[in-house]
């Protein structure tokens, strides 16, 4: 998956709340949901988006489906994100560079 879908996936607190609970590891949906501000259906709702986005994997254990984070939607993310400060880095040095320039032509 793109990195598009999954900053859309990110703007909702209640996801970013979600992938949050999933740090420690692969969680059903009852715990997921557990002592949440939103009904189970919806954080299934939520769990769907975010397995779409690719940041989620689902694996079926027994009767319950297991949820954690994917490496490598994550990893797409980051990537994503570390072209961003490269770029706000390379502007850094050119902005500095131009102003030692025009110290130098004073």
């Amino acid at each position: 998956m793109s990195y598009e879908y999954a900053i859309a996936a990110l703007a909702d607190p209640t996801r970013r709340d979600i992938l949050n609970r999933l740090r420690a590891g692969a969680l059903p949906v009852s715990a997921i949901a557990q002592d949440m501000p939103v009904s189970r259906p919806a954080v299934s709702q939520h769990l769907k988006v975010l397995s779409d986005a690719g940041l989620l994997t689902v694996t079926p254990h027994g009767n319950r489906r297991l949820y954690a984070i994917a490496p490598e939607g994550v990893d797409s993310l980051r990537r994503y994100l570390d072209t961003l400060w490269d770029d706000a880095l390379i502007a850094f040095v050119k902005a500095a560079e131009d102003q030692a320039k025009r110290k130098s032509e004073i």
